[in-house]
């Protein structure tokens, strides 16, 4: 039995509710419901139950409470899906929404959820997915981004409508973004809010502390805030990796990249503090590089010149010490970042297993939080795989 002081009555758009403070203390401290547990809000006065209301849908609000109850998520059919993560956002909620959605991520139970078509007037050609389970679109001289709802937010879009080369999430709140040459003044990287498509800032490229005319191309972010970026000089074709402080925007370090071809991948290795730089063309050879920037050497030094194959892509698993290798047959391999020897697992999940709906081939693929987002090459569509709850 709840005591009379843990009851709460609640008036939510003119229907009544009454729960407990220990069910509504679930939401969370940074909650819509977290100030109620504020020494200075009174619940109750003269020993009577004080009831509150709530100018909100109540039967969006009956789902919300039910969730909080039991953990478990029912959405009767007259509920509007989005609406119901509207609301759960107005409550800050949304995290609970989330979870009861769908589990943690798990490459070997992972299911179709929906599938989003762009706007097909330029193509797609990039898509890079959030801490938090958003995604953006490279389509052209645009960055289409998509909230965890999937609907879509302001278009990020290129001064002088230059093509853009890459994308990556600083966090969950922003993006970098680097363009073809002339784009943000020198360097071609702009720093954007990922909910309103704004400008905050440009990172300009010098090298011996002086402005150079370089094209920004890959992209790559650290845990201690630093942005890295690929850089090609217009003039010579010099290739260096530029190193900035993301919370000032300054350069603090340009580093010259010594393989012939520019490097076309990034990665921030958090248990090594090493950095990944693959450069991986169809038309020359693949190599991959571990920067450890603590001691300004490479930690890890591989190239494919001995091996037939050709390679496109390079993601690491840092939780299975390895590098995974995309050949330019869309096979899978995996090197051992212990040995740098390339080796095929069963336990992976075949791409074509990602190819459900009629977009065609697997253009890139990218995970975040705990979705995993496919682009497709034939037609302007990607895919949001889920892993169902246990």
């Amino acid at each position: 039995m709840e005591s009379q002081k843990n009851r709460v009555k609640l008036n939510v758009g003119g229907k009544k509710f009454e729960t407990t403070a220990t069910t509504l203390a679930c939401a969370g401290r940074n909650s819509f419901f977290g100030a109620m547990f504020d020494e200075n809000w009174n619940l109750h006065s003269d020993g009577a139950i004080t009831e509150l209301f709530i100018d909100r849908n109540p039967d969006y609000f009956g789902v919300l409470l039910d969730l909080l109850r039991t953990g478990e998520l029912y959405i009767p059919p007259k509920i509007d899906k989005k609406h119901l993560y509207r609301e759960a956002l107005y409550y800050g909620i949304e995290d609970h929404l989330r979870l009861a959605k769908w589990g943690p991520f798990d490459g070997n139970r992972l299911r179709l959820a929906e599938s989003i078509t762009g706007p097909t007037v330029r193509k797609a050609h990039k898509i890079r997915a959030s801490p938090n389970s958003w995604c953006c679109v490279v389509r052209d001289n645009m960055v289409n981004v998509y909230n965890w709802m999937l609907e879509e937010q302001p278009t990020i879009t290129t001064r002088d409508y230059r093509r853009v080369n890459d994308v990556c999430w600083v966090d969950s709140d922003n993006i970098v973004v680097s363009s073809f040459y002339n784009y943000l003044d020198r360097g071609g990287i702009g720093l954007f809010c990922a909910s309103t498509g704004e400008l905050k800032y440009n990172f300009q490229v010098k090298d011996e502390d002086q402005l150079k005319d370089y094209t920004a191309d890959a992209l790559g972010v650290s845990s201690d805030y630093k942005l890295f970026s690929s850089c090609t000089e217009r003039t010579n074709k010099k290739n260096g990796i530029g190193v900035w402080d993301q919370v000032t925007g300054k350069q603090t370090d340009f580093l010259p990249y010594w393989p012939d071809s520019k490097a076309t991948k990034f990665q921030w290795l958090h248990g090594t503090n090493c950095l990944m730089v693959a450069s991986c063309h169809l038309k020359s050879k693949c190599s991959i590089n571990l920067f450890d920037f603590r001691e300004n050497t490479v930690a890890l030094s591989w190239s494919d010149a001995t091996d037939q194959r050709m390679y496109r892509d390079a993601i690491v698993i840092e939780e299975r010490n390895s590098i995974c290798i995309v050949d330019s047959k869309e096979n899978l391999g995996f090197m051992d970042l212990r040995s740098t020897t390339i080796y095929c697992g069963s336990d992976w999940v075949p791409t074509l297993q990602l190819q459900q709906s009629h977009g065609g081939w697997i253009l890139d693929l990218s995970i975040g939080g705990d979705r995993l987002f496919a682009l497709h090459g034939n037609k302007d569509i990607f895919d949001v795989w889920e892993t169902p709850r246990p």
